[in-house]
């Protein structure tokens, strides 16, 4: 057996859902420069679970289902009441309410194709739900009702503040769901896969998913990075930082990718709408340190941002909580997770790797008393 730690270039199975050549990330075929400048994150759900863009009548009728099934079972939302809020992280509320949500569907079982479809659309329409509503009941507010005439991307911005959002901040918003609804066999994709891949329902295989996501190593990016602008705290200070934390070779979160040589194709896109994020909140100073820290450790280690670096301003300007930029990856990327869920149901093989042994050699049991 040949070992590759961490599977590192294994290609582990097929897939039509996206491709990741030559430093280019495509949905389905479709170039995620073309899609993040046009498309609706409703229109991206509907390509990855489809494998085709919609035409306007399934457009409607994909988004008429997402905004019907979007209200939260009432014990769902008192089941954050009983949470420990100071001490609970979203993720982690993220997690236990979509596995408790999959005790509330009468079809969580029902492995059928229609049914898996149905299912897939309740997910997909209540996580925004669920991770807004946790955010409001833990400060003591009550949960704010979704609306049916909103797009998806304005829905979680009302529903997380109370007021509509704006079309710069609505356009922001929508374009990093666009960004981040897949990326290949990532991390938690992979896990929601390995879990499904034993028939497990799709409510298994998300919650799996969102265990993966939680790590800082592959969700929780965008969270530190905001956390080193606020260490920082303004561009004089920029330089002095990033080089002691690279003398000391330290990791500067939101730079570098496994899969990218060149670069993260999808940096470029919220970078822009930092820019204009920041300065329209009056915190171009984020921006501005963001631009000085990508050019010092780029310069220095060649390691160009990452999705997540610039995500952190754009998600910091729309006046979001820190701690909730994770489970917004997750709201997005189920829609990428449902996508792999449902291919690996159509043509499933059970995924059971091998591991090289490294431990001693045979030995024979000694009876406790001769220890």
């Amino acid at each position: 057996m040949t070992v590759t730690r961490g599977l590192e270039g294994i290609v582990a199975t097929t897939s039509s859902i996206s491709s990741i050549i030559d430093d280019t990330l495509t949905y389905v075929g479709y170039d995620i420069d073309d899609l993040a400048e046009n498309a609706t994150f409703e229109e991206i759900i509907y390509l990855l679970w489809h494998r085709k863009l919609p035409n306007k009548a399934q457009l409607s009728e994909l988004t008429q289902q997402l905004a019907e099934n979007a209200s939260l079972p009432q014990e769902v939302l008192e089941h954050f009441k009983m949470y420990p809020i100071n001490d609970v992280h979203p993720m982690a509320a993220l997690r236990s309410a979509i596995s408790l949500l999959g005790l509330y569907d009468e079809e969580a079982d029902l492995m059928d194709e229609d049914a898996n479809y149905r299912k897939a659309i309740r997910l997909q329409a209540k996580i925004p739900s669920i991770v807004t509503a946790f955010s409001r009941v833990r400060k003591g507010l009550e949960p704010v009702a979704p609306r049916t005439d909103l797009s998806f991307a304005a829905n979680f911005l009302y529903m997380l503040s109370g007021e509509e959002p704006s079309p710069v901040e609505e356009e922001a918003f929508n374009k990093a769901l666009v960004l981040h609804a897949d990326h290949e066999l990532n991390a938690s994709t992979f896990t929601a896969r390995v879990c499904v891949a034993t028939l497990s329902d799709i409510y298994s295989g998300i919650t799996a998913a969102i265990g993966a996501l939680k790590g800082p190593l592959h969700g929780g990016a965008n969270e530190a990075v905001m956390k080193m602008l606020k260490e920082i705290g303004s561009v004089d200070n920029v330089e002095s930082y990033v080089n002691n934390k690279l003398q000391n070779k330290e990791k500067i979160m939101g730079f570098g990718h496994r899969v990218y040589r060149k670069g993260d194709p999808r940096a470029k896109h919220l970078k822009v709408m930092s820019e204009r994020l920041t300065n329209l909140t009056g915190q171009a100073e984020y921006y501005e340190m963001s631009i000085k820290i990508d050019e010092l450790v780029t310069s220095q280690k060649n390691l160009p941002p990452n999705v997540d670096f610039y995500s952190a301003s754009v998600y910091h300007s729309l006046g979001i909580d820190h701690d909730l930029f994770t489970p917004i990856f997750a709201v997005s990327r189920t829609s990428g997770w449902i996508a792999h869920i449902l291919e690996q149901y159509e043509n499933n093989r059970l995924i059971r790797p091998r591991a090289e042994y490294t431990g001693p050699g045979m030995q024979t049991y000694v009876p406790v008393d001769a220890r």
